[in-house]
């Protein structure tokens, strides 16, 4: 007992339970580690979010939802024990037993972590954003798209996500029109050509968004053109944003190396600036951000978390021997 809590140990703690969460209490648990993984949300992450994903190697297509169930009862059945819906309080990095304590009084000890945390919706931060929040605007198409059926919507953003959930949104509203700062998108070009040949899709370019615009619902958007410096009103039922995500880092501040935008700053085998600890998954420093390749970081922080603990094992009880 420590502080009135529960105290208990196990041989890695994966903070976090997206795609790179799971995958490594996969291959840690296959390692025969005693693995426990804490998710603060709902099991999957960003991933449960995506109605349709068609470029996961080996699965022609499968909702997000589905994908995170699968890899966790994969992650379950080589023994991993998963928590969902926990709250973090604090948690020390320090030292060769590491520390992760809930806001229920349990501690779990642990002389490896590994840190998926994820990310959050980017929001634009612009006047009425805060006020119709889930009354007309949204950042989840498979969670509201159904709202707007036969509806007007806009999409902001320029980027895969953008496009690609435009083109999703399409089976719902009847007209899409995409709102995007600069005059070419961030895409890749399958997504960028799908989307341009979709004739639901419509597009106003190098325009932003100034400010939301309605009384108890949404009732429209004002838009401020970047090049000429002109502004007018566009009318529309919804608008969804994906303009990326904010790594969920800020429980990390002074406990570990971040960069200047709050991501984990890892090394070549995921390993962090301290012994023990690494990082995997959307909240690391890194410029792709895909379920494939957040798969990839949780196999590779798996690997070397696993060959630190095997090797500290060793050593552990080869000094016992000696005594």
């Amino acid at each position: 007992m420590r502080n009135g809590g529960i105290a208990m140990d196990y041989d890695a703690i994966v903070i976090g339970g997206g795609p790179a969460g799971l995958t490594a209490g996969i291959y840690l648990s296959r390692a025969r580690m005693r693995t426990l993984i804490l998710n603060e949300g709902t099991v999957g992450g960003q991933m449960v979010l995506t109605h349709e994903i068609a470029n996961f190697p080996g699965v022609e297509s499968i909702s997000g939802f589905q994908l995170a169930n699968i890899m966790k009862k994969q992650a379950k059945a080589f023994g991993c024990e998963v928590r969902s819906n926990v709250t973090i309080a604090d948690l020390s990095l320090d030292g060769g037993m590491k520390s992760v304590s809930l806001d229920n009084g349990e501690t779990y000890h642990a002389p490896v972590i590994i840190l998926s945390p994820g990310g959050r919706s980017r929001t634009l931060g612009v006047p009425g954003e805060n006020k119709f929040k889930g009354r007309g605007i949204s950042y989840c198409a498979t969670c509201d798209g159904d709202f707007f059926t036969d509806k007007e919507i806009v999409v902001v953003g320029g980027g895969n996500s953008a496009l690609e959930e435009a083109v999703s949104l399409t089976k719902y509203a009847s007209k899409v029109t995409v709102v995007h700062q600069f005059d070419h998108f961030q895409a890749f070009e399958h997504a960028i050509e799908e989307a341009k040949n979709n004739e639901k899709i419509h597009f106003i370019m190098e325009t932003e968004v100034a400010s939301f615009v309605g009384d108890e619902k949404l009732d429209g958007v004002n838009l401020l053109n970047n090049v000429t410096g002109e502004g007018h009103f566009f009318q529309t039922d919804g608008v969804f944003i994906f303009i990326g995500y904010v790594p969920n880092t800020e429980f990390l501040t002074n406990k570990i190396e971040l960069n200047k935008w709050g991501e984990i700053v890892v090394g070549s085998d995921m390993n962090t600036n301290i012994s023990g600890v690494y990082a995997a998954g959307d909240s690391i420093a890194k410029r792709y951000r895909q379920v494939t390749t957040a798969v990839g970081d949780g196999t590779i922080a798996a690997m070397a978390a696993s060959q630190y603990f095997h090797q500290l094992k060793s050593k552990t009880n080869a000094l016992l021997i000696h005594l």
